[in-house]
């Protein structure tokens, strides 16, 4: 297919920021290099806070030549089609969007600027339409560190969900009804669903679903099924920033970040080159060995731009007082984000792991017309009680499943109803 104009931009400004990347006055890493925390300087300033502890504690990445990644065609073709419509109203709402990329370009000196960043990320281009991931599997547990100063992480939980499963109301670019719903009497912006839970077996049948609203100031709605209480237990915003069941992760770190935009004060801190894991080759994710399994063991690259934005919640009683969340300007991804207690210290990281690749999974027959981008696994780690969670997508004992289905629409064996999205479905999936 041929370039657009939009798409000869993005290749050009990407290959001249890359050509001018000034790695000697960055750090002194380089393609080839194995970090460990031997030689953990090479990528301070170059990774967030929370990553460099990771690799102090054992967390070792290798070093490899960067890969430019191009967005979907259909999505390149509607940014192009409607970005320059797209307008900040009151209280950050976003105006006139139809779908794609909302802000083609952003000036550094905007001070809307960290607003449209975490808008480009939202307005996702790694899926339009709806998202399902089969037989997600995670780990929890502690940090024990032994008399020879090895590290041992103990799994206290064992958890596998049959379905995490998306669906997109606006936006949509492939599957009728294009490119929204017509038919949407609950005024839903998107649809989502956590549910059944296999393992552990206390906790069998348990399942969430959430509604996100077109109106970006109406909070959303999140419901928890608890089959042993026989009761839907109804979430807070404030409560999706509290992590549940011993885990480490909360329904808001999601993906890097899954609360409303308008939620936060956002700022841009800083815009520079910066280390991300974009083309893992390990699947199943190989966990590090030196940190005890506590996260996964990738490649590095170093991405030419990456976005510093700090995000503080308006909400009262939110569990952290600010994220600092790292987009790769690329490809509008979330690489990695760190959390802060109420009093301001570092206390979780977020560390994503990413495969680009026309397969979610190399060893099974199943694969898209382009290169997608694939979150496989990811790490959340508890600095403050030696504590983490990791996930791996498709589970670590599910070899033989793709684990991502991607605008399926509602026409194959993976697909489901709108009626999926519905309490009711998630009660009587937990039976």
């Amino acid at each position: 297919m041929p370039m657009t104009r939009l798409s000869r931009f993005f290749v050009l400004s990407s290959c001249f920021a890359a050509a001018l990347m000034p790695w000697p006055a960055l750090a002194q890493v380089a393609v080839g290099d194995l970090i460990t925390k031997n030689n953990a300087e090479k990528v301070e300033g170059l990774v967030a806070d929370g990553v460099y502890w990771a690799v102090l504690n054992g967390m070792d990445m290798k070093i490899v030549p960067y890969e430019r990644i191009d967005m979907p065609s259909k999505y390149l073709e509607a940014s192009e089609k409607y970005g320059d419509q797209v307008t900040l109203g009151e209280s950050n709402v976003l105006e006139n969007w139809i779908a794609g990329r909302p802000f083609n370009t952003i000036e550094a000196d905007d001070p809307k600027a960290a607003v449209k960043v975490m808008y480009n990320f939202r307005n996702t281009h790694y899926f339009s339409d709806d998202l399902g991931l089969h037989l997600v599997d995670a780990d929890t547990g502690g940090l024990y560190i032994d008399a020879k100063g090895r590290r041992h992480y103990q799994v206290e939980r064992h958890f596998v969900a049959e379905w995490l499963r998306v669906l997109q109301m606006q936006g949509r670019l492939i599957h009728e009804p294009l490119p929204r719903f017509i038919e949407n009497p609950d005024q839903t912006f998107r649809k989502s669903g956590l549910y059944p839970l296999i393992d552990p077996f206390d906790l069998k049948g348990v399942g969430g679903i959430s509604y996100r609203y077109i109106d970006m100031l109406k909070q959303d709605d999140t419901w928890l099924y608890l089959p042993f209480l026989r009761r839907v237990r109804r979430l807070s915003t404030a409560q999706r920033s509290d992590a549940l069941f011993g885990q480490d992760i909360d329904v808001d770190s999601y993906g890097g970040y899954a609360g409303q935009i308008p939620w936060f004060d956002w700022k841009l801190l800083g815009e520079k080159p910066m280390l991300a894991s974009l083309h893992g080759v390990n699947l199943p994710g190989i966990p590090c060995e030196k940190d005890g399994g506590m996260t996964y063991c990738e490649n590095w690259e170093m991405r030419p731009s990456v976005y510093v934005i700090e995000g503080v919640p308006k909400v009262s009683h939110y569990a952290y007082s600010k994220r600092v969340i790292f987009v790769d300007k690329e490809t509008n991804f979330v690489i990695y984000s760190d959390l802060y207690d109420n009093s301001g210290e570092l206390w979780k990281v977020v560390m994503q792991s990413i495969r680009t690749s026309k397969r979610p999974n190399p060893n099974v027959d199943y694969e898209y017309d382009e290169p997608r981008m694939f979150i496989y696994a990811f790490s959340v780690i508890d600095m403050q009680l030696m504590h983490g969670t990791r996930a791996s997508i498709p589970g670590m004992a599910f070899p033989d499943e793709a684990g991502w289905y991607i605008d399926v629409g509602f026409d194959t064996k993976q697909s489901v109803g709108e009626d999926w999205y519905s309490v009711a479905g998630v009660i009587s999936a937990g039976h």
